[in-house]
């Protein structure tokens, strides 16, 4: 860089070129900070100018319907390019390489673009070591003040308010992790939060009790294609009372979800794949999103807080049902109350099924 800036001071002199443009993730100044730690200089710039790159990448629901009916215009697939755009961009939330990703792969593996082949495609582009995923892995690895900040977004579903000022959450959106949405902070697409939290879970399976469960309970859950998920939540209430119910200590309220999911991850992996909503997430409850050849499953996790309140829980998961169009759904309470009742029980409400769980 500074060989680059002597050019440029003598470019009347010696003629090379006249201008140095550099497009990039990192902001210049935090390029430096990168090479040059000390304090010192750490905010100094080389440069005279230094300007945001502020261009909006994503693509559009339409600009995706837009390439889908070229496509289709020269394959004939008989894809339905709605439904298909939609998916995608909820997937993708745009992001270009991640759709390109997806369509590539359809185009490649998958000649029937159905809704159930694109989930298959997603779950593809998820397990696998595209160069984008490493670089944002090595970035949590590298990083763990943005760690943490992902980790309490995530698990203990804490609300952050967008801060220009904020080192950690400066480094999470200039990485492409969260997206400032509202004045809030949000993780970027739904493929972006499901490879950070199976590498939460990796990282926590290889001594996790409840995960090495999951292995072995596997292949009892799997009838006729399909997931038994009322028997996997009845299993994961015995193992949960099993390895915790003697040292209640050692439990917080916000380890539930993390708990379920290192449970529920061995089950589907390698055919389902899961992504929590995002506009449930928080200290109280967790909406999770299973979708297994097919088939969609919606599970509500929440922390107990009284009739009242879980009255209210089933309530909502209905309408989350109805919204997707299913006629059943299950309701994971953490009751840390010492009379609790732990177990299982079918209730019906408004009109839909609802498979309520107490640990």
């Amino acid at each position: 860089m500074a060989q680059l800036r002597f050019y440029y001071l003598k470019r009347n002199k010696r003629p090379t070129f006249q201008s140095v443009i550099l497009a990039g993730v990192h902001d210049i100044r935090n390029l430096r900070q990168k090479i040059r730690p000390d304090a010192e200089h750490k905010h100094n710039s080389p440069w005279n100018i230094a300007s945001n790159f502020d261009i909006d990448m994503s693509f559009s629901v339409s600009d995706i319907a837009g390439m889908l009916t070229e496509y289709e215009h020269d394959h004939h697939t008989g894809m339905d390019i709605a439904k298909l755009s939609q998916l995608i961009y909820d997937y993708t939330s745009g992001y270009p390489v991640l759709v390109s990703s997806i369509c590539k792969y359809m185009d490649e593996n998958q000649k029937n673009w159905t809704l159930e082949n694109l989930a298959f495609a997603v779950k593809a582009i998820i397990v696998s070591r595209i160069p984008l995923f490493e670089s944002l892995i090595n970035k949590l690895e590298d990083d763990q003040q943005l760690c943490n900040l992902l980790y309490r977004l995530l698990f203990q579903g804490e609300k952050f308010l967008f801060s220009a000022y904020d080192s950690a959450i400066q480094s999470a959106v200039m990485y492409g992790f969260v997206k400032n949405q509202n004045g809030s902070l949000e993780i970027a697409n739904r493929i972006f939060e499901t490879v950070i939290y199976d590498w939460f879970i990796s990282s926590a399976s290889t001594n996790s009790p409840i995960f090495s469960e999951g292995v072995n309970d596997k292949k009892q859950f799997i009838q006729d294609g399909q997931l038994n998920m009322e028997k996997i939540l009845e299993k994961f209430i015995l193992h949960f009372n099993d390895i915790y119910g003697s040292q209640p200590n050692k439990f917080k309220e916000e380890d539930g979800r993390k708990l379920f999911l290192l449970y529920l991850r061995p089950i589907i992996n390698g055919t389902g794949n899961y992504y929590i909503e995002a506009q449930t997430r928080d200290q109280k409850r967790t909406d999770v999103i299973v979708d297994y050849l097919g088939k969609q499953y919606i599970i509500e996790l929440k922390i107990w807080r009284g009739e009242e309140y879980n009255t209210e829980g089933e309530k909502q998961i209905a309408e989350y049902l109805n919204y997707y169009h299913l006629e059943k759904g299950y309701l994971l309470s953490f009751n840390f109350n010492k009379n609790k009742k732990s177990g299982m029980k079918t209730i019906q409400m408004n009109g839909k099924t609802v498979i309520e769980a107490v640990v």
